[in-house]
């Protein structure tokens, strides 16, 4: 009769102890045991959990009025418009309604004050968790950094049902040089509050995505939005630097910054 080899025993308690000292470093769903062929009742639930949580982010509806009186108590020009999306069910079915605002939206931003530096657009996306939570705290930081470099700030936008491309069409509204827009991001199950920054030079409807530039995962377990808005701002001075976002600026060399083209939304 064979007998178990012990260096197997040992192999697996080193590769078990290893997992388990990488789970402190990461939420991903690894070394999560099993129970004889399935997996652990406490796994199930958690997996169920966060699935829930990831829906209800996508469907829940952002409290816009709240967040603009918070915006107008620290002395932000707020505007508070929507896309062409009638309502969330449409949003969700009808991305590129997302992209454009409604025709009285584009009355409401045309008549605004033009040819600021940087324009700034906060928009609900696929994550209202994500606005209510880490909004105000990136611009916090934010606004003082951008004003340190002499950089003009139009009104802050709003927008109810918006996608990342919104900001094109709001910059070019607004004359402004950039367009920073900050959105939530569609939710993962291991995060359902991660805001997204997208920076786009000169924008104008109909530009692609890989004009522009993303720094993601901005949440309290993930970048901190002082260091977001460090990170935002050093993208804007090379931005304004060589006249470019995305996959050009990528390409340049001798750069201070990783930047990273981000996902359609």
């Amino acid at each position: 009769m064979m007998q178990d080899d012990p260096s197997d025993h040992n192999d697996q308690l080193v590769v078990a102890e290893n997992l388990a000292r990488l789970r402190r470093f990461t939420p991903a769903r690894i070394a999560l045991g099993r129970s004889g062929s399935g997996q652990l009742t406490a796994t199930g639930l958690q997996f169920m959990l966060d699935h829930a949580r990831a829906r209800d982010a996508v469907h829940a509806a952002l409290d816009f009025e709240a967040i603009g009186q918070s915006l107008r108590e620290r002395d932000w020009s707020v505007i508070h418009v929507r896309s062409a999306a009638g309502d969330r069910a449409e949003y969700l079915r009808r991305p590129d309604l997302g992209r454009r605002l409604s025709p009285a939206a584009r009355l409401a931003i045309d008549g605004q004050l033009q040819g600021s530096d940087v324009a700034i657009v906060a928009a609900d996306g696929l994550s209202a968790s994500a606005v209510e939570t880490n909004l105000l705290p990136v611009l916090d930081h934010l606004r003082p950094l951008l004003l340190a470099r002499s950089l003009t700030i139009g009104p802050l936008v709003l927008v109810d049902q918006g996608r990342v491309a919104i900001g094109d069409e709001i910059g070019q509204l607004l004359g402004s040089r950039l367009v920073v827009v900050l959105i939530g991001e569609r939710p993962g199950l291991s995060a359902a509050d991660s805001l997204g920054a997208y920076i786009t030079w000169r924008p104008q409807v109909g530009m692609m995505d890989s004009t522009r530039n993303c720094i993601s995962n901005i949440r309290p377990a993930g970048l901190p939005p002082e260091d977001a808005a460090a990170q935002i701002v050093g993208v804007i001075e090379l931005a304004f630097k060589h006249a470019v976002t995305g996959v050009q600026l990528n390409d340049l060399r001798g750069t201070e910054a990783i930047l990273v083209v981000g996902p359609r939304q």
